[in-house]
C-alpha cells in the first residue's frame, strides 16, 4: 500500500548530484520535507552541483547538510539533528573506470559511507531505507534483458563490487534489524542536469565545440539509456510504498546502440561529431538491458521517455545552461 510522501521529513544523500537533484525537486513538489547531505566533492564541476543547490535553496522546505558521508560523526549528528521519517541514500563514488586508479575513494564513500548511513538508519528508527544500486552489478552477464534474480556475484568493476556489497549490507540489517530495504538498480540515467563524465554530456560538449569524441570498443556497445523523470517515478514509488526488502530494475527496457544514440545527439546539434575509435575499456560491459516487468508489477514503473525525446530535453538544457553562464560571465 503506498503512503502520500506530502509532509513526510526524507533525508537524501548525494542530494546535490544529477539523480539526487531531480529525486529533491520531485519530493518537494509533492510537499515532502527533504534534508539533503552532499559533500560537493571536486569529482567533476562543483560549480554544476552548486547550481543545482541553489535551485533546492529557493524551497523553504529543503535543508541541507555539507558533510561527507564517511565522517560518522557528522552522519550521527544530522540524524540526532532531525527527525525523519524515510531514508533515500544516493550518495556514492561513481566512475566505473575512475575506481581502477582511485579504489580508496570507492571503498571509503560506496561500502564505509553506506554503512555509516544505513546504521544510524537503524539506531534513530528510521525504519525504510531506499537506495542506489547499478545495473553495473550484472557485470559481464550475457543474458538479456537482465533480471533481478539473475546471478550477479562476478563484477567487473570496483564500482558494481561496492554496488553488490551495498545489496548484502541492506539485506543483512532487514533481517537483522527489520530496516525495510529496497534497492535500485539504475540502468544508465540521463537527462537535463547530467554528469559531466557520462557518455551525453561528453559527446554533447566535445560535438558542440567541434572537437573529436572516444567511441570505445569501435562502437560496437548498446545501453538501456533511462530518462531521468523515469528514474525519479521508481525512487517515488519505492518511498511510498517501502517493501520489507526488495531489489529493482530501473531502465526503459529498450536497447539502444551507441553509433544511434551519438546520431541523436548530432541531429540535435545539427553538427557531425568528430568519431575516435577505440577499444573497450577495463570494467565498461558491452552490452546493459533491464528486465522491468517485476518494477512494473510492484512499482507501477512505467518509463514514458524514448531516447530521442530525452537527448532533446538534454541538449536544450545543455544550450540554455552554458549560454547563460557566457552571459553571466560577460
Amino acid at each position: 500500500m503506498s503512503i502520500s510522501l506530502k509532509n513526510q521529513s526524507i533525508l537524501v544523500t548525494g542530494s546535490a548530484g544529477f539523480i539526487g537533484f531531480h529525486a529533491d525537486q520531485k519530493l518537494l513538489d509533492m510537499g515532502a520535507v527533504v534534508i539533503g547531505i552532499d559533500n560537493f566533492n571536486d569529482y567533476y564541476d562543483p560549480g554544476l552541483k552548486e547550481d543545482r543547490n541553489k535551485i533546492l535553496a529557493k524551497n523553504p522546505n529543503f535543508k541541507l547538510y555539507r558533510g561527507d558521508i564517511e565522517d560518522l560523526e557528522f552522519v550521527r549528528k544530522t540524524f540526532q539533528t532531525e527527525e525523519i521519517d524515510k531514508k533515500c541514500h544516493l550518495a556514492a563514488q561513481a566512475g566505473v573506470r575512475y575506481g581502477i586508479d582511485h579504489p580508496h575513494q570507492f571503498i571509503n564513500s560506496n561500502i564505509v559511507g553506506f554503512n555509516n548511513v544505513i546504521d544510524e538508519a537503524k539506531n534513530h528508527d528510521v525504519n525504510d531505507f531506499i537506495y542506489a544500486s547499478s545495473s553495473s552489478v550484472y557485470g559481464g552477464n550475457d543474458k538479456f534483458p537482465a533480471a533481478t534474480t539473475d546471478q550477479v556475484d562476478h563484477p567487473i568493476s570496483l564500482y558494481a563490487a561496492t554496488k553488490k556489497s551495498n545489496e548484502l549490507i541492506a539485506y543483512t540489517y532487514h533481517h537483522l534489524f527489520g530496516v525495510n530495504c529496497t534497492g535500485l538498480r539504475f540502468f544508465t540515467a540521463y537527462g537535463p542536469w547530467g554528469r559531466p563524465d557520462m557518455a551525453l554530456f561528453l559527446f554533447t560538449d566535445a560535438i558542440a565545440k567541434k572537437q573529436p569524441i572516444k567511441v570505445f570498443n569501435h562502437g560496437q556497445m548498446v545501453r538501456d539509456f533511462t530518462y531521468i523523470d523515469d528514474i525519479v517515478m521508481g525512487i517515488i514509488s519505492s518511498l511510498e510504498k517501502s517493501y520489507p526488502y526488495e531489489i529493482f530494475n530501473l531502465g526503459y527496457g529498450q536497447e539502444v546502440e551507441l553509433e544511434y544514440f551519438i546520431n541523436c545527439i548530432e541531429n540535435e546539434l545539427d553538427q557531425k561529431a568528430d568519431k575516435k575509435y577505440l577499444p573497450l575499456q577495463p570494467g565498461d560491459v558491452l552490452k546493459s538491458l533491464a528486465d522491468i516487468k517485476y518494477s512494473t508489477e510492484k512499482l507501477e514503473y512505467k518509463p514514458t521517455t524514448p531516447i530521442e525525446e530525452g537527448i532533446k530535453k538534454f541538449v536544450d538544457w545543455y544550450k540554455d545552461y552554458y549560454q547563460e553562464k557566457d552571459r553571466n560571465q560577460k
